[in-house]
This record gives C-alpha cells, structure tokens and sequence, in this order.
C-alpha cells in the first residue's frame, strides 16, 4: 500500500544534570555526533561505523550514486510548519518554496520526494491544500508523507488522512518496494502522552509486512518521531520502538529517517542507522540548552543555515544509502 500522489511538475549535561540519552551517551557526546544546523553533511558507512564530513563540491559518494544511472535517488524534506506565525521565521511559505527549488536544482530528477512530517502547524484544511498545492510543484512523480503531530491537533490526524491519506491503512501507516529497497512509512504521533507511541496494530503491521521479505532486503523506515531514545526529556523518542526495531534485527541493512527534531543526527546501532532530518522552517535548540523545544530566533542571515533538504542515493548491491544534506543557504 502506499500513500502518494502523481505530481508532475550551554551547560553539559553534567553541569546541568540532565541523564544520560541511551546506551551511555550524556548530551555533551550527543553533540559531538551532530551536525546541528544544516551545512552539506555527506553520511556513509564503513565496517558498520558512520562517517560523517562537509561535503566538497564535487566527490562525495551520495553525489556518485546520483549521477549513476539506474540508482535509487530519492529527497527526504521535513517539518514545513506550513501556517506557522511567529519571529522565528517570518515567512515559512517561502522557506518550503527555497527547498522545492533546491530538490528541482539537484540536477536529477528524484525517484520520490518523501515528507516526514508537520506538513502543517495546526493540521487546518487550508493549510493541508497550500502545502499540497506547493509540493505540487515538485519535479517528481511521486511524493509520500507522514503525518507530524502538528498534522493531527484535535481530530487524531483525520483532516491529513482526507488529503495525504489515499491508500494507506488504519491511521496512515503503509509500505512499498522499488529499486531493490523496502520502505516503510510509521505513524507515531498520535495517542502521544510525551514519547511518540506506535501501538500494536501497527507493530503487528510491520510484522506481517517484513515476514517474507529476504534478510538482505535494505529496508528504510520512515516516522515523524525518532525511534530511538534521541532526548526523551522532550520527547524525542517512540515508547514501543523497540518492538518495531527487534523485527528489523535481521536485515543486513536498515534506515530509519525521521523529522521532529528540526536537527541533523545520526546514530547507529548495529545494522540499524538512525538519521534524523533539518526542517524547511525554524531551529529548534539543542538538546538541554533550553528549558523546551520552542522554535529558536536566529539571525536573519543565519536562518537559512538551519534549513534544509536530505537527498539519498542507493546503488542495488550496495549495502548502505548515500545520504547527503544540504542546507538551503
């Protein structure tokens, strides 16, 4: 099943006291993991390590597999906000219409463009047909969502179903095949408390979808929410992943690619990298550097620095994705 349309066109963490993340990283190596506001950050994986550096003009692997014919090239966008009003970006129509402008200048034309999420800053119909009406404007002939929590404000997401909801099962979660790679598209931000939250129809999807695929099947997963435990103080973590995760143990190579954070990150556990994506509309701080995760006031000439677009390339054969992210500056 799918869900698409055709579209042609501070302090340390032990200053300040707050826990440890996971796995025995404290906030201040989080940091050093991260490439927290934009920049072409080029991500490949060797021996099962990820590597990250700026990207130069020319060499990089994920602009390799680009120019390849016959590859997998495919655009992550992110937390578009669309309806958003506030100082911490004064215009957020035109920051999302840069980033379309960035995917049409890539100088291929991507295999889909997904959006992981708050589409929307309060899920109203008007917003929903302006951030469709403006991905309408993608050079791609197939454009898949998830849904943020900022889609979902006072209907459980039904207002996003009507318009981005074509296709898919119970309350927005599907799967699809191309090039060689399995994709699957979560939902987790609805039934929230603080983490994000799955639930057992869909865990029970998920094990039914991967059944008969082969372990050496790449699989990428998409959600709003990160599914692992990136900072849950605000909520930056699904509660029953780990479920979701332990299906995903036997597949030689997966990647899950998320939004929410309005941040680059990556981390890899075993077989499993966790990318989490920039935003097409405001900063959010880094973890532990404010009391929440409020929309940031940068300067004006620092703003775009933060936005941006992932692009991700896949060679059948290979055993990980090329991912790079550009910023919109």
């Amino acid at each position: 099943m799918s869900n698409y349309y055709d579209s042609h066109e501070g302090a340390s963490a032990e200053d300040t006291g707050h826990p440890e993340v996971e796995n025995g990283m404290s906030r201040r190596q989080l940091l050093r993991h991260a490439g927290w506001f934009g920049g072409a950050v080029v991500l490949t994986v060797a021996s099962g390590e990820v590597i990250s550096h700026i990207a130069d003009s020319g060499d990089t692997n994920a602009t390799a597999v680009a120019a390849e014919s016959g590859a997998l090239r495919f655009v992550q966008i992110s937390d578009s906000h669309i309806g958003f009003r506030g100082p911490a970006n004064l215009d957020v129509v035109g920051s999302f219409t840069e980033a379309i402008h960035q995917v049409n200048s890539l100088g291929y034309r991507p295999d889909f463009v997904m959006h992981s999420g708050d589409l929307t800053h309060l899920s109203t119909a008007g917003q929903f047909d302006q951030v469709k009406q403006l991905m309408a404007g993608l050079k791609t002939d197939r454009i898949f969502t998830v849904p943020g929590e900022h889609d979902s404000i006072g209907d459980a997401g039904r207002a996003y179903r009507r318009t981005f909801g074509t296709g898919t099962l119970g309350e927005g979660w599907y799967s699809f095949d191309t090039h060689g790679v399995h994709f699957i598209a979560l939902v987790n931000t609805l039934s929230l408390e603080k983490l994000g939250h799955l639930g057992n129809e869909q865990i029970d999807f998920v094990r039914k979808d991967v059944a008969g695929l082969s372990s050496d099947t790449p699989i990428v997963v998409f959600s709003h929410i990160p599914l692992f435990a990136m900072y849950p103080q605000w909520g930056w973590s699904t509660d029953d992943a780990l479920k979701v995760i332990a299906l995903l143990r036997r597949f030689s190579s997966v990647t899950c690619l998320n939004g929410h954070v309005h941040q680059l990150f990556t981390k890899t556990e075993g077989n499993i990298t966790f990318h989490s994506a920039t935003t097409t509309a405001y900063p959010l701080p880094k973890p532990g550097r404010a009391p929440a995760p409020t929309p940031q006031v940068v300067p004006a000439r620092q703003l775009k620095d933060a936005l941006g677009i992932r692009s991700v390339g896949y060679r059948q054969g290979d055993r990980e994705l090329a991912i790079k992210d550009q910023r919109l500056a």
